[in-house]
């Protein structure tokens, strides 16, 4: 197995959720959006939610392209088969209170598929709901955010894809 691009950025996940997507897929979906909930990872070919546990706290998305999709690590928290297609050949990062958080070229437009896995998800919710026991007082808000950007751990979505096919021809009728 052999890395052929990779990408990463933080993100906030406001309303606890960051949006991988292509670049022409800016749509929601919410039945994609409520699979997320039980699934954390899920989507509709275009589109994939990542569902964190707190709203606040930065987390890191990775975006990894691979010759052949490597199989999550043992020791992860968790892991989903995933799918996305970009006409583009451009995925979005995207917050959805505050707008893309970056984007990743990719080496081709496509069809990719391989895992969504994550780590220290778990961590980070129970750190999230320790910083908001703290009196609320004049330096509350400084607390949250001194608590907020410097969390002992981070909160991690990996996407590990591989190239499959090319993407669906668009029907002009369908525009």
């Amino acid at each position: 197995m052999a890395l052929l691009a990779e990408y990463r950025c933080k993100a906030t996940p406001a309303r606890r959720v960051v949006e991988v997507y292509d670049a022409d897929a800016y749509l929601s979906d919410d039945d994609a959006m409520a699979a997320a909930r039980t699934q954390v990872v899920a989507g509709n070919s275009y589109h994939l939610y990542l569902l964190s546990l707190q709203p606040d706290i930065d987390v890191e998305v990775a975006i990894r392209v691979w010759d052949i999709a490597p199989d999550p690590p043992a020791e992860v928290e968790g892991h989903v088969p995933i799918s996305i297609e970009s006409e583009t050949g451009v995925l979005v990062v995207n917050q959805l209170e505050y707008g893309p958080a970056g984007e990743m070229p990719l080496p081709r437009p496509g069809v990719y598929e391989g895992h969504a896995w994550w780590e220290n998800r778990q961590a980070t919710a129970d750190y999230y709901a320790t910083t908001l026991d703290h009196p609320t007082d004049d330096t509350f808000e400084d607390h949250l955010t001194q608590a907020w950007n410097n969390p002992p751990v981070t909160e991690r979505y990996v996407l590990d894809l591989a190239y499959i096919r090319e993407p669906e021809p668009v029907d002009d009728e369908d525009l």
